[in-house]
């Protein structure tokens, strides 16, 4: 359902993302783990069309990217890291306004998906509240109804959890697993619990490459019998970050809920 064969990207000659290559199977969820900075965000950005590939090929259910964007549009769900949405409309009118602009013309199949996706995001509570006054947990789900109101086939999700409290992004996880029954589910994180809760297998990039992929437990076991070494360190973690993951031998640094694996 998602096939990356050599993306490249360069912005001002220096590859963001430098040969990327993997294939989701239909009804996989698949968590595209590496740290910031690491090429998540612009590889998901070149499978959605919202780039243009400088090198390689990108396809989703079977359609070229490049060649025909808003046939793959069409069958694709995305949740940008920022959640873009209008703060004056109500929930059910900000979810009929992104319907019609998928293409539900129909007023009586609109108002069923919207239900359907209010159902699904466990959003009952807020409708008739205005998308300004709520929660960002809330605002989260909103932003996944808004995705799969025109019950796409393919969700991409972009850091789904970023800035929720710990029941909240439990919350999240939870509808990605239901979703992810009936949906190919590709979501990016820096956090290493959240792909062992959420996904079927991990994908891990760093600098613009991919250096693992396989389920959790294959990737938890081929690290088991290394070396490690246990330290403490103060700072903030945008600064510890990257100067643990540029240490000699370091594969990467993954942020985890307390703390930092190398």
């Amino acid at each position: 359902m998602i096939s990356a064969q050599n993306l490249v990207k360069r912005f001002n000659g220096r590859p963001a993302v430098d040969g990327v290559s993997f294939d989701i199977p239909r009804g996989q969820i698949v968590g595209f783990l590496g740290p910031n900075g690491a090429g998540k965000t612009t590889t998901m950005r070149l499978l959605t069309a919202y780039l243009t590939a400088d090198e390689g090929r990108a396809e989703l259910a079977g359609i070229n990217v490049a060649e025909d964007p808003l046939s793959v549009r069409r069958r694709l769900g995305y949740l940008p890291e920022d959640n873009p949405l209008y703060g004056d409309l109500e929930v059910t009118d900000c979810l009929d306004f992104v319907a019609r602009l998928r293409g539900l013309s129909d007023p009586a199949a609109r108002a069923e998906r919207v239900k359907a996706a209010v159902r699904s995001c466990g959003l009952r509570q807020e409708v008739g509240s205005r998308v300004g006054e709520l929660s960002k947990g809330f605002r989260q789900r909103l932003g996944l109804a808004a995705a799969i109101v025109h019950d796409p086939e393919i969700l991409i999700l972009d850091e789904p959890t970023s800035g929720l409290d710990p029941n909240q992004v439990q919350e999240v996880r939870d509808l990605i697993r239901r979703l992810g029954g009936a949906k190919t589910v590709l979501l990016s994180t820096h956090i290493l619990s959240e792909v062992t809760a959420t996904c079927d297998r991990v994908i891990i990039i760093s600098a613009g490459k991919i250096v693992a992929d396989g389920t959790p437990r294959e990737l938890e076991a081929g690290v088991s019998d290394r070396n490690r070494l246990q330290i403490e360190l103060k700072g903030p973690p945008e600064q510890i970050e990257p100067a643990l993951a540029a240490l000699p031998g370091a594969l990467l640094a993954l942020r985890r809920e307390a703390g930092f694996i190398v």
